[in-house]
């Protein structure tokens, strides 16, 4: 399995910006990124694939967020920009050796980071 490391996280108001990092050990098909609000399930946000840098958003962030590699330093990125307070959660980055984004396809989590968005 990869190790992960995510960073980034804060305390953010309402129309501001974040950037997530996440350090993995090595690389597999694709990282992700996904979000958890307290009461509610894991969701997706985004993906990358390793390889192609081919990218997957969730209708609900598109055109606000952004992900990104750098395949020297095996980090995927998490750009956020013009937060809502609907986007506090907990931020995991994961990894997954195959081509398809539901929760169970990754086999490798971050620890999470906190993302709070005040109005």
């Amino acid at each position: 399995q990869v190790q992960l490391v995510e960073s980034g996280g804060g305390l953010v108001q309402a129309g501001g910006s974040l950037r997530l990092s996440c350090a993995a050990s090595g690389s597999n098909y694709a990282m992700g990124w996904f979000r958890q609000a307290p009461g509610k399930e894991r969701e997706f946000v985004a993906a990358i694939s390793w390889s192609i840098g081919s990218t997957y958003y969730a209708a609900s962030i598109k055109g606000r967020f952004t992900i990104s590699k750098d395949n020297a330093k095996n980090t995927v990125y998490l750009q956020m920009n013009s937060l809502e307070p609907e986007d506090t959660a907990v931020y995991y980055c994961a990894s997954t050796p195959v081509p398809s984004f539901r929760v169970t396809d990754f086999d490798s989590w971050g620890q999470g980071t906190q993302v709070t968005v005040s109005s």
